[in-house]
C-alpha cells in the first residue's frame, strides 16, 4: 500500500472496529456507521451532540472509540421519540438540550473501559474546542463552561484540567442561576423524563444568555467575518442531520430532490444507451488492448487456481453428488452383500455420501467509468480479468458492467432542455451510456475482448451512479441464483456538471444514497463498495479501500476476498 493511502486504510479499520463496538455495546446487530453517522438499518440516528463526531484527520483511535461508545449508550438509555418531542426551538437551547441528554446516557456507563473511552473523547473534544479559538468569544466561553460544569456534575468527574482556570470567571457569574439546576440533573439521570425537565431549564437559561450576548454584540460587516468563523461551527452549532445526509464531504442532501413530489426525475431518456463494449471499439484496437491486459496479468502473477479455491469456499455450498462405495463404515451398501457370502471377513461393505461444491451465487461488478477512473483502466481491467477467470473455474456466473455518459456537460439532453425554455428542476440532464463489458452468460474466453474495451479512454466521461446501481440490480434480479452480489468500483461521488447546475450540486449524491438504502432495506442482494484509494463508507455499509497503484495484484485480490468473507458472514 502506498504511504498516501495508509491513513485512509487505517481510518477504515478504525471505523470497522468502532462499528463492531457500537453493535456490541448497543446490543443491536442492525447498528452501523456510514461515514461518521450512526444508522439503525437504513434509518439515521439523530444523535447530534457535537463531541460524538471526531474530526476525520487528527483524532486518535481513543476518540473514535469513545464516540462510538457514547452512541451505543445513547441507543440503550434514550427514547429518541420522547427526546425529539421535547426539543426546544432556539438553536442554542436545542444544542444544550441535546448535549445534556448525551451526557446523561454516558453517565450510566458501568464498564471501566467504556468510562475511560468516554473521558478520553471528552478531553480530546475540549482541547479541539479550545484550539478552535471559540473560548476567546463570550458566546463560546459561555457554552464551553456550561458543557464542562454540567458534565462534571452529571458524571461525578472533574472538569478537564486545562479548563479549570479558564472557566472560573464564567462559572462564578453563572452560579446564582445555573447552580440551583445542577442537583436535579444528577438526581434524575436514571429517568429520562424527569431529567428532561431540568435539562430544559438549563437550555432555556442558555438561550436567554445567548440572546442577551447577541443583542449587545455589534453586527458583523460582511462575508469576511462569516468565513473566518466557519471552521468553528462543527464544534459549536446544532449539528442536526437528516436521513439523507450521506456524502464524501459534508452533507449530500439535495434541496431539489427533497422538494420534488416525484422524487428523482429524468428530463429525457431519448439518448440513453446500453451497449456491448465490443461495439464501441474497433476490433484491431481491442486486440491491442487485450495484449496489454495479458501482459499486466502476467506481471502481477496472481495464482488463479488458489484464488478460485478461496472464492469457492465463500460462494459455493456442498451438495450431495453420489456415494463412495467400498468403505469400512457408513451406510450399508446392498450391492456388496454378495461379497460377504464369498468372503465372510470382508469389511468394506459400506458407502458414504460424496459432497461436491456447487455454485450458489452470482456476481456483478459495476465499474465507474467517469473521467477520473481513466488512469486506473489497465489495472482495473487486469483485476477483473483475473476474477472472471477464477469465478468461471468454480462455475459462478459473473458480469462486468460499466456506466458513464454519452457526452460531457449534458450533450443532447441539455440542448433539448434549453429548447424547452429551461424549466426548473429538470432532474438528470445528460445522456446515460451503460456498457456491458461481459455478461453473465458469456465465458471468460469469449468475453475477454469486451473486458479489453475498458482501456478505451474516450469511454470515460461523467458518472450517474444511482441509475447505474438500479440498472445493475435489475439485471441481478433476473438471475435464479440464491445469493446475488453487486460490487461497485469507484474513486469518487456521482458527478455530472449539467445536472448539478440545473438542480443542485448534491442531486446525484442524494439519489445514490437513496438507491443504496432502498436496496439494503429490500434485501436479496449484497452490495459492496470498493473505493480506489477512497473510503466509500459514506455510501456503502460494506466497503473496502483498494490501493489504486496495485490494481490487479495479490494485495487487491486479498482485500476483495476479505470484504466478501466479512459481508457474507454477516448476512448468513
Amino acid at each position: 500500500m502506498s504511504a498516501a493511502q495508509a491513513p485512509e486504510r487505517r481510518a477504515q479499520e478504525i471505523r470497522e472496529l468502532c462499528a463492531a463496538s457500537l453493535r456490541a455495546l448497543g446490543a443491536d446487530p442492525r447498528l452501523e456507521l456510514l461515514g461518521t453517522r450512526p444508522y439503525r438499518g437504513t434509518d439515521v440516528l439523530p444523535f447530534n451532540a457535537p463531541h460524538l463526531y471526531p474530526p476525520e484527520a487528527g483524532a486518535g483511535f481513543e476518540s473514535f472509540r469513545g464516540a462510538a461508545d457514547g452512541m451505543a449508550l445513547r441507543v440503550r438509555h434514550s427514547d429518541t421519540a420522547a427526546h425529539l418531542a421535547l426539543l426546544p426551538h432556539s438553536p442554542s437551547a436545542r444544542l444544550v438540550f441535546e448535549v445534556l441528554e448525551q451526557f446523561r446516557c454516558e453517565s450510566l456507563a458501568t464498564l471501566p473501559g467504556v468510562i475511560e473511552n468516554l473521558r478520553a473523547r471528552h478531553v480530546a473534544w475540549s482541547k479541539e474546542y479550545i484550539a478552535s479559538g471559540l473560548t476567546e468569544t463570550s458566546l463560546g466561553m459561555l457554552l464551553y463552561t456550561i458543557f464542562q460544569v454540567t458534565r462534571s456534575r452529571i458524571s461525578s468527574e472533574p472538569v478537564v484540567h486545562e479548563s479549570e482556570d479558564m472557566i472560573e470567571a464564567t462559572r462564578a457569574n453563572l452560579s446564582a442561576t445555573l447552580g440551583p439546576l445542577l442537583p436535579g440533573l444528577r438526581r434524575h439521570k436514571h429517568n429520562q423524563t424527569d431529567f428532561a425537565q431540568h435539562a430544559l431549564l438549563v437550555a432555556e437559561l442558555v438561550a436567554e444568555a445567548v440572546s442577551a450576548l447577541e443583542s449587545r454584540a455589534p453586527a458583523r460587516k460582511g462575508a469576511k467575518d462569516k468565513q473566518a468563523k466557519a471552521p468553528e461551527f462543527s464544534l459549536l452549532v446544532d449539528v442536526e442531520h437528516d436521513a439523507a445526509a450521506i456524502g464524501t464531504s459534508g452533507s449530500a442532501t439535495s434541496g431539489a430532490l427533497d422538494s420534488s413530489p416525484e422524487g428523482y426525475t429524468v428530463f429525457t431518456r431519448a439518448y440513453d444507451t446500453i451497449s456491448p463494449a465490443t461495439t464501441l471499439v474497433r476490433e484491431d484496437l481491442l486486440r491491442s488492448y487485450r495484449e496489454r491486459i495479458a501482459a499486466r496479468v502476467h506481471t502481477e502473477a496472481v495464482n488463479v487456481q488458489l484464488l478460485a479455491k478461496s472464492l469457492q469456499s465463500l460462494l459455493c455450498v456442498p451438495e450431495r453428488s453420489d456415494y463412495d462405495s467400498g468403505m469400512e463404515e457408513g451406510l450399508l451398501d446392498g450391492t456388496r452383500l454378495g461379497q460377504l457370502v464369498a468372503s465372510p471377513t470382508e469389511r468394506r461393505l459400506f458407502k458414504t455420501e460424496r459432497f461436491e461444491p456447487s455454485a450458489a451465487a452470482t456476481l456483478t461488478f459495476l465499474v465507474d467509468c467517469s473521467g477520473s477512473m481513466k488512469e486506473h483502466a489497465e489495472g482495473l481491467a487486469a483485476f477483473l480479468d483475473v476474477l472472471a477467470r477464477a469465478l468461471e473455474r468454480i462455475q459462478v456466473p459473473c458480469e462486468v458492467l460499466g456506466y458513464t455518459t454519452g457526452a460531457w456537460n449534458g450533450g443532447r439532453a441539455l440542448k433539448d432542455w434549453r429548447r424547452a425554455g429551461t424549466p426548473p428542476a429538470p432532474g438528470r440532464l445528460n445522456e446515460l451510456s451503460h456498457v456491458v463489458f461481459k455478461d453473465a452468460a458469456t465465458s471468460w474466453r469469449t468475453g475477454r475482448l469486451g473486458l479489453a474495451a475498458m482501456l478505451k479512454s474516450t469511454l470515460y466521461r461523467e458518472g450517474i451512479d444511482g441509475e447505474a446501481v438500479r440498472w445493475a440490480l435489475g439485471r441481478l434480479g433476473q438471475r435464479d441464483e440464491e445469493r446475488k452480489i453487486l460490487v461497485v468500483l469507484s474513486d469518487g461521488s456521482p458527478a455530472d456538471g449539467a445536472t448539478a447546475n440545473a438542480n443542485d450540486e448534491n442531486y446525484l449524491q442524494h439519489d445514490l444514497a437513496n438507491v443504496l438504502r432502498e436496496a439494503e432495506a429490500a434485501g436479496g442482494t449484497t452490495i459492496l463498495g470498493l473505493g480506489l484509494g477512497l473510503d466509500m463508507s459514506p455510501y456503502f455499509r460494506r466497503n473496502a479501500i483498494l490501493d489504486a497503484g496495485r490494481l490487479g495484484g495479490s494485495e487487491t485480490v486479498r482485500d476483495l476476498l476479505g470484504l466478501l468473507e466479512r459481508s457474507l458472514r454477516s448476512v448468513r
